[in-house]
């Protein structure tokens, strides 16, 4: 598969899901040095997007609702293992296959008024990408694109098990170890650890400033998964339908069935 790429492209993740206000944004260039990283309104995000000559925008939101596909017969029959008869009717395909590898996902309804308001803000985001210019990965040309990505199954097949809850202490140390692994220029997390003292503990002190937030966490993973679509896009794996909404996972390939580490 071949993708549009220039050295000088940017690789921005994108995270609605922080709240109304602010998204969290992280933009990577191509050898992965941290460019900016932070927070900011809709407006604030796209005025950044709309500077960028060349970008991949990997945006951890659901494109647009369902479009019932799971309704139809012949797509159930086609899925190994089938959709159980009554069931699954009101999620993307997307969502069905990642599920069917106990990676949990949002549900995407096909009524725009039963979706949460954070699906609500990304379906207009993308909106308002397509109307800057970009277009859906892959594409051969255009050299503004958009993808759809899940940090939590992003960090799942990344690590190869269910990570720790992102909100925890221990989550935000996993996923921020996994990042400086991939050669990502962020701040390593076991820094922390040296700083750690017996009256910090006590006193309920931890040194949280080596530490990121678990939304900039999700905007970096995403940008990762930005940047190996576009420079090595064999290496990604892209699930669910195309004009519905395909997922990005940074892996090749998913392994059967992911699983938290039992002590």
């Amino acid at each position: 598969m071949q993708v549009f790429y220039h050295y000088q492209t940017t690789f921005v993740g994108v995270d609605p899901t922080a709240g109304k206000r602010p998204f969290a944004y992280a933009a990577l260039d191509h050898e992965l040095k941290l460019l900016a990283l932070g927070h900011g309104s809709i407006d604030d995000v796209l005025a950044f997007l709309a500077g960028q000559r060349q970008a991949f925008v990997a945006v951890s939101a659901p494109r647009r609702p369902n479009l019932q596909l799971l309704e139809r017969s012949e797509v159930r029959a086609s899925l190994s293992p089938p959709p159980k008869p009554g069931r699954w009717f009101d999620f993307r395909l997307c969502e069905y296959l990642l599920r069917q590898h106990n990676i949990s996902t949002p549900q995407t309804s096909s009524s725009v008024e039963k979706c949460p308001n954070w699906m609500k803000v990304g379906f207009h985001f993308y909106s308002r990408l397509e109307g800057m210019g970009y277009r859906p990965y892959p594409d051969e040309e255009c050299p503004l694109q958009y993808m759809e990505v899940y940090p939590h199954a992003c960090f799942t097949t990344l690590l190869g098990l269910i990570p720790f809850p992102k909100n925890s202490l221990e989550g935000r140390l996993q996923r921020q170890l996994i990042l400086h692994e991939l050669k990502i220029n962020v701040r390593d997390a076991m820094e922390v650890f040296e700083e750690i003292t017996r009256y910090r503990l006590l006193n309920g002190i931890l040194p949280t400033d080596h530490m990121y937030k678990p939304a900039e966490l999700d905007a970096l993973v995403s940008a990762y998964t930005a940047w190996l679509a576009a420079l090595q896009p064999d290496q990604v794996l892209r699930i669910g339908d195309r004009e519905e909404g395909e997922l990005v996972l940074p892996v090749a390939e998913l392994k059967a069935r992911y699983e938290a580490k039992k002590n």
